[in-house]
């Protein structure tokens, strides 16, 4: 296949990979990425919600070392903590970096003021969630996201291959024809462990003072930072 850093159609190269599997294309695109970037040169960023839980699951069945950043803002809910524990402890190979923000909790308040979460949620994911990213990926050619097309109308047009602006590199999203109804069924049909906020409602679970639980039938992504016109943390968007 035609070297990526050089293909200018993403849509055709992303078209190449058959999604007429039991993964919908996701272990193909995968297995292509890991052949064709080197250990050191890609990254899976995890939120270890649902989604992410399949992804590492492929993801160990095709590179079982693979490098796992989670970033670990220091507002993550306890079950989010618990949940990553029990990832380690089910996959023990994989390479998982809990990645922290330059600024402790305590030095953001001190410079920003406090609950800087509650007055300006776009700075404070740039601080906790975007810069730490930024720092991982400097020296990544790709990174993979757990990103599907029904999740919300600004992620509907997602490619398997994208090229990202923001990051200068490109983003890799195995589960865009995934469903939520599939991501589920993959995870009880493998025994997956999975965060257990998820059975109280909380479909899309961030940072725990902008995240909350969601009505039956609810937007998955409803939420998060529920009040406000925000919608993304900043990861997706240039």
């Amino acid at each position: 296949m035609t070297s990526l850093l050089t293909y200018e159609n993403w849509n055709q190269l992303s078209d190449s990979f058959s999604i007429d599997d039991k993964t919908k294309g996701a272990l193909a695109v995968l297995k292509w990425a890991y052949q064709h970037y080197p250990q050191d040169q890609i990254v899976y960023s995890s939120s270890f919600g649902a989604e992410a839980i399949v992804l590492i699951d492929l993801i160990h069945q095709v590179k079982q070392d693979a490098h796992i950043v989670f970033l670990d803002t220091g507002l993550h809910f306890l079950e989010t903590y618990e949940v990553i524990d029990r990832i380690e402890a089910r996959f023990p190979t994989l390479n998982i970096e809990r990645k922290q923000p330059s600024l402790t909790l305590d030095e953001q308040a001190a410079k920003y003021g406090t609950a800087l979460w509650k007055r300006d949620p776009n700075q404070c994911c740039h601080i906790r969630k975007v810069l730490p990213l930024r720092e991982t990926l400097t020296a990544k050619k790709a990174w993979i996201s757990g990103l599907r097309r029904d999740q919300s109308p600004t992620r509907k047009d997602t490619q398997f291959l994208n090229k990202d602006e923001k990051f200068k590199n490109i983003k890799v999203c195995p589960l865009i024809h995934w469903t939520w109804d599939e991501v589920w069924d993959y995870i009880k049909e493998n025994d997956l462990p999975y965060n257990e906020l998820h059975d109280r409602n909380y479909p899309s679970i961030g940072c725990f003072p902008c995240t909350q639980a969601v009505e039956a039938g609810g937007d998955s992504r409803a939420g998060r930072w529920t009040g406000s016109s925000k919608t993304e943390c900043g990861l997706h968007t240039t």
